[in-house]
């Protein structure tokens, strides 16, 4: 469902596409049904359904932000594992976005700058 002012869209799509997050080459998420959001001036992000990430290696913290396209975020960190440190808010969700972006609501969406995000699969089109 698009969302827009002028000069400024956001979209959100179902699809298909096999997604897999990796932090310090641990497996930590794997979905076939992320919901793919496109928005002005920013890379496509995938969210992913909370059922698809291991959440048991990660807690919810206090950081929250305010998008005024998708309303207010919360962040995720995760643990670390056997080698690894913890790594604070690498992934956030928007519990209650805003009407316009419902199909984000409790998916999970990593940060690519600490998580290794892969996406197999042709990204389905934004909607016109």
């Amino acid at each position: 469902m698009p969302t827009s002012t002028p000069g400024h869209v956001v979209t959100t799509v179902h699809s298909t596409q096999t997604v897999t997050v990796e932090i310090d080459g641990e497996v930590v998420a794997r979905s076939t049904r992320p919901v793919v959001l496109y928005e002005t001036g920013l890379p496509i992000r995938y969210y992913l359904p909370p059922d698809d990430v291991d959440l048991t290696r990660f807690e919810p913290t206090d950081t929250h932000t305010t998008c005024p396209f998708k309303g207010e975020a919360s962040y995720w960190t995760y643990l670390g594992g056997a080698d690894s440190a913890p790594r604070p808010d690498v992934a956030w969700e928007y519990p209650k976005p805003i009407e316009s972006v419902p199909d984000i609501a409790g998916h999970l969406c990593f940060y690519d700058s600490v998580a290794r995000v892969t996406v197999e699969g042709e990204p389905p089109a934004p909607p016109a």
